[in-house]
């Protein structure tokens, strides 16, 4: 992936749409973007319209993983912004909903690091991690969910602790419910109007990964929680 820029390069996990491509775009104008997605043609629009490259990769899948992280030669910062909503009662959720969300809430996210974390070193990099208002309160129905974030959380504590010796810094933002594609299946769910008016802009989310990784060399922002002006706050 050498390419002889002098820009810093950042990579971008569930940047096809939502969340991750807001971060996307307020990270191009002064990052050389490796951008990830699910969803092949969203992700290549956002390329095109970036400049950036696509890392289409299956985070749950290690041989690939391990493959595609193999290639990227340096990284400045790492935003983990994928993930899965499985929603229910903990009556009514079979296993195999638990083992996805743990695998790409936290498992893949501790694995792609894991593969980064020298590039991350030698650049004295960042790693973001985008959770959920979920990771700081478990509700009735978001058992599964809460406990995938609240895992994650657990995960960027430690790893904060871990890196900070090796120059790495670790931030999570935590927003409340974001007006997006994922937000329309879970009122959906809950059986809610959607009101996007009450939710947060995903350019909010973006603003604020933004702040944690311009801070000044002696500030480290370690969390950012961010939630709607008026509307649900989890």
């Amino acid at each position: 992936m050498a390419d002889g820029t002098t820009r810093p390069v950042a990579l971008i996990t569930g940047a096809s749409r939502g969340v991750g491509a807001a971060i996307a775009r307020a990270l191009a104008p002064t990052y050389d973007l490796l951008l990830g997605g699910r969803d092949g043609t969203a992700l290549r629009a956002v390329c095109d319209e970036l400049g950036a490259r696509p890392w289409a990769v299956e985070l749950t899948d290690d041989r690939a993983v391990a493959e595609a992280a193999a290639d990227v030669d340096r990284l400045d910062l790492l935003v983990h912004s994928a993930g899965v909503v499985r929603l229910g009662a903990v009556a009514e959720l079979p296993p195999a909903a638990w083992r996805e969300s743990f695998e790409v809430n936290v498992i893949a996210v501790a694995g792609l690091t894991r593969l980064l974390l020298p590039r991350l070193r030698a650049a004295r990099g960042r790693v973001v991690m985008i959770n959920s208002g979920a990771g700081q309160r478990a509700n009735p129905g978001w058992t599964c969910y809460a406990a995938s974030k609240f895992a994650l959380r657990a995960l960027a504590d430690a790893l904060r602790q871990e890196e900070e010796p090796h120059g790495v810094r670790v931030t999570t933002v935590y927003p409340g419910r974001v007006d997006t594609d994922m937000q329309r299946g879970v009122r959906e769910h809950e059986g809610g109007p959607y009101q996007p008016d009450k939710y947060l802009a995903p350019d909010s989310v973006a603003r604020a990964v933004l702040a944690a990784v311009t801070a000044s060399a002696d500030a480290h922002v370690t969390e950012i929680t961010v939630r709607p002006a008026a509307g649900p706050v989890s």
